[in-house]
This record gives structure tokens, C-alpha cells and sequence, in this order.
């Protein structure tokens, strides 16, 4: 089953906060219409966190595969960093990731209900695989999953 996804990385700013945070959002339809699944690293600081896979950690992978094989959903990825992802693109209708928001639940839960829209552009590079690490704009081998400060632009879905 293949799907075509667009990019949409985006700043994020919840009413009740003026703290900003940014998301991205890969979505061929508009994720009000999608399920949401939560999907994170584990927590981690200085070298506990080091990797050289950068896997998505079970139950992740295989609950992506189960739910969004069967209905269309968003994944919210909760990670520091750009993780591999590619495996499982096919199956997602939508990735929101979430960069670490900290308090700003009520932010992500703002652009996902549609009321307020997406905006942004990709801070880093999104690779596909490891093997291509690292990867920088400019180098022979850049053929990232989405390059560095793609994005998209969205209004909110429901007017005030």
C-alpha cells in the first residue's frame, strides 16, 4: 500500500501559551480525518541516548504497522532527532514530529484538531537511512527521506 506524503514541518504556537514549539507534519489528507498514534523515544540525556541505529524502540514500529495498516492515521513522533522512519512511510498517512514540545500538549493538540493551521520549514535534514550518515546539503550522496527546510503551509480547518 503506497501513499504519497508531503512534508509540512511547522511552528506551533498554543492560545494559552506564548511559548513556541515546532512540528512537522507528512500528510496526503488532512489529519483531522486521521486517527492519531503516539509514538516516542525513550527519555535520555548525554550518552545513554547515543545510537547508532536510530530505530524507533518496540512497541512503536509494530503498533504504526498494526493501526495504521488497517485505518488512516497520524503518528505523532516524539523524538530530539530525526529517527528511521522510512520502513514504516508507506503505512502512515500523516507524521507529526513533535521535537520534544514539552508542556505544549495543548499546542499539538491545536494544529492536530484543525484549529490552527501548519506552518514551518525542516531544521535538519531527514535521512533514510543511517548508512547515510552524515549527510549534509551539498554532498554527493544527499538523497535524504526530506530535505533540509522543506515544508508546507496549512490554514486552520475550523473557522472561529
Amino acid at each position: 500500500m503506497s501513499r504519497n506524503h508531503h512534508l509540512m514541518p511547522l511552528s506551533i504556537q498554543s492560545q494559552k501559551s506564548s511559548t513556541a514549539r515546532t512540528l512537522m507534519l507528512i500528510s496526503s489528507s488532512p489529519a483531522t480525518s486521521l486517527m492519531p498514534l503516539s509514538s516516542s523515544e525513550t527519555p535520555y540525556a548525554e550518552t545513554a541516548g547515543y545510537s547508532l541505529n536510530l530505530a524507533i524502540a518496540e512497541p512503536g514500529p509494530s503498533t504504526v504497522l498494526n493501526v495504521c495498516g488497517n485505518v488512516k492515521c497520524v503518528v505523532v513522533k516524539v523524538s530530539g532527532r530525526p529517527v528511521v522512519i522510512e520502513p514504516y512511510e508507506s503505512q502512515i498517512d500523516a507524521l507529526v514530529a513533535a521535537w520534544l514540545p514539552g508542556t505544549e500538549g495543548q499546542g499539538v493538540a491545536d494544529v492536530l484538531s484543525g484549529d490552527y493551521g501548519f506552518t514551518g520549514k525542516l531544521p535538519r535534514t531527514w535521512f533514510r537511512t543511517v548508512d547515510q550518515l552524515p549527510m549534509n546539503v551539498g554532498d554527493s550522496h544527499y538523497d535524504p527521506l526530506f530535505p533540509y527546510d522543506f515544508g508546507l503551509t496549512t490554514k486552520p480547518v475550523n473557522a472561529s
